[in-house]
């Protein structure tokens, strides 16, 4: 061929991703082994691909177009030589997920030691992170994401839990010296510890009881990142300094020890549990297959809302 495959491939990331450092990062290479296959592609060629500038990079007029035919073209190239696995006793290959770190901290470990255990020609990667990215653009082959958030030609089926709830906890010596609410409007008294999304909402505290649902704006000392920082805000409601509202599951074993005390149990705000989503294709690649066969083999199609798999 007139360009190498792995430049090509190179080039695919880095439009994808936006700069090369996103790229490294998403394909767990280095940003200047990316930057010296886009110099050699685009010099065979003689023609640029990328404008670049010390914020962003994005495809020249010919570089889009490129990028359009080459997308799919790779993805079969994928697929074709991902069909060796067949003949294997076992599936290889590499597997990368993107999960929110609620996933991979309450889903994940219920499932992945097994599965790796079964299938030990496969290297699972985790890429973890609550912002909401394009699963295929990141170079991932699945994700997990809830409901809500879930893209609409994607394949879904349930992962973990099938319902979850929202805990709101706090110490007990925190409650000895403010008090414990009886309403959730009554949290707006009360110090509460916030999580912010990577696009900057600071997201409102959601409840519900006998079909009434509503949400309260609280105020507190201390707002972390969603997911990234989690743990802090959980150490802070430990040692006195407020009102956590968090996941059930995340919170458990504090309110089974008594260091946490739920507080408006009543109120607790039910939602489906997460689903596995990957993108409808004929041939699923091995690893990905395996990943979604073992799933499915351990009852979690039992309950909640299943797509149908076109074409598998």
């Amino acid at each position: 061929m007139a360009a190498e495959l792995g430049d090509l491939a190179a080039f695919v990331a880095v439009a994808r991703a936006g700069g090369f450092r996103e790229a490294a990062r998403l394909a767990g290479g280095s940003a200047s082994s990316l930057s010296e296959a886009l110099r050699r592609l685009e010099a065979g060629m003689g023609v640029r691909l990328l404008n670049r500038s010390t914020r962003s990079v994005a495809p020249t007029e010919a570089g889009a177009r490129l990028l359009d035919r080459l997308g799919p073209a790779l993805a079969e190239i994928h697929a074709a030589l991902d069909v060796v696995n067949g003949f294997r006793d076992r599936p290889a290959g590499t597997l990368r997920l993107n999960v929110p770190v609620s996933a991979a901290r309450l889903v994940l470990p219920a499932i992945v030691p097994a599965f790796l255990e079964a299938y030990p020609d496969i290297l699972l990667e985790v890429i973890a992170e609550d912002s909401f990215v394009d699963m295929l653009a990141a170079g991932c082959d699945a994700g997990i994401r809830y409901e809500e958030r879930l893209e609409q030609d994607m394949v879904a089926i349930p992962i973990g839990p099938r319902q979850q709830r929202f805990a709101v906890a706090a110490s007990p010596g925190y409650l000895r010296r403010r008090g414990t609410p009886d309403h959730p409007r009554d949290l707006l008294d009360h110090a509460c510890l916030r999580g912010k999304f990577a696009s900057g909402t600071v997201y409102p505290w959601e409840f519900e009881r006998d079909g009434e649902r509503f949400k309260v704006d609280v105020s507190g000392p201390l707002i972390v990142r969603v997911g990234v920082a989690t743990d802090l805000a959980v150490d802070a409601a430990l040692a006195g300094t407020g009102v956590i509202y968090l996941f059930e599951d995340w919170l458990r074993p504090h309110l089974d020890s008594g260091a946490l005390q739920p507080v408006l149990q009543p109120w607790w705000l039910r939602f489906s549990g997460p689903f596995l989503y990957y993108p409808s294709r004929r041939q699923l690649p091995a690893p990905l297959r395996a990943f979604v066969d073992f799933v499915q083999s351990r009852g979690a199609l039992t309950l909640g809302r299943v797509a149908a798999e076109p074409g598998i």
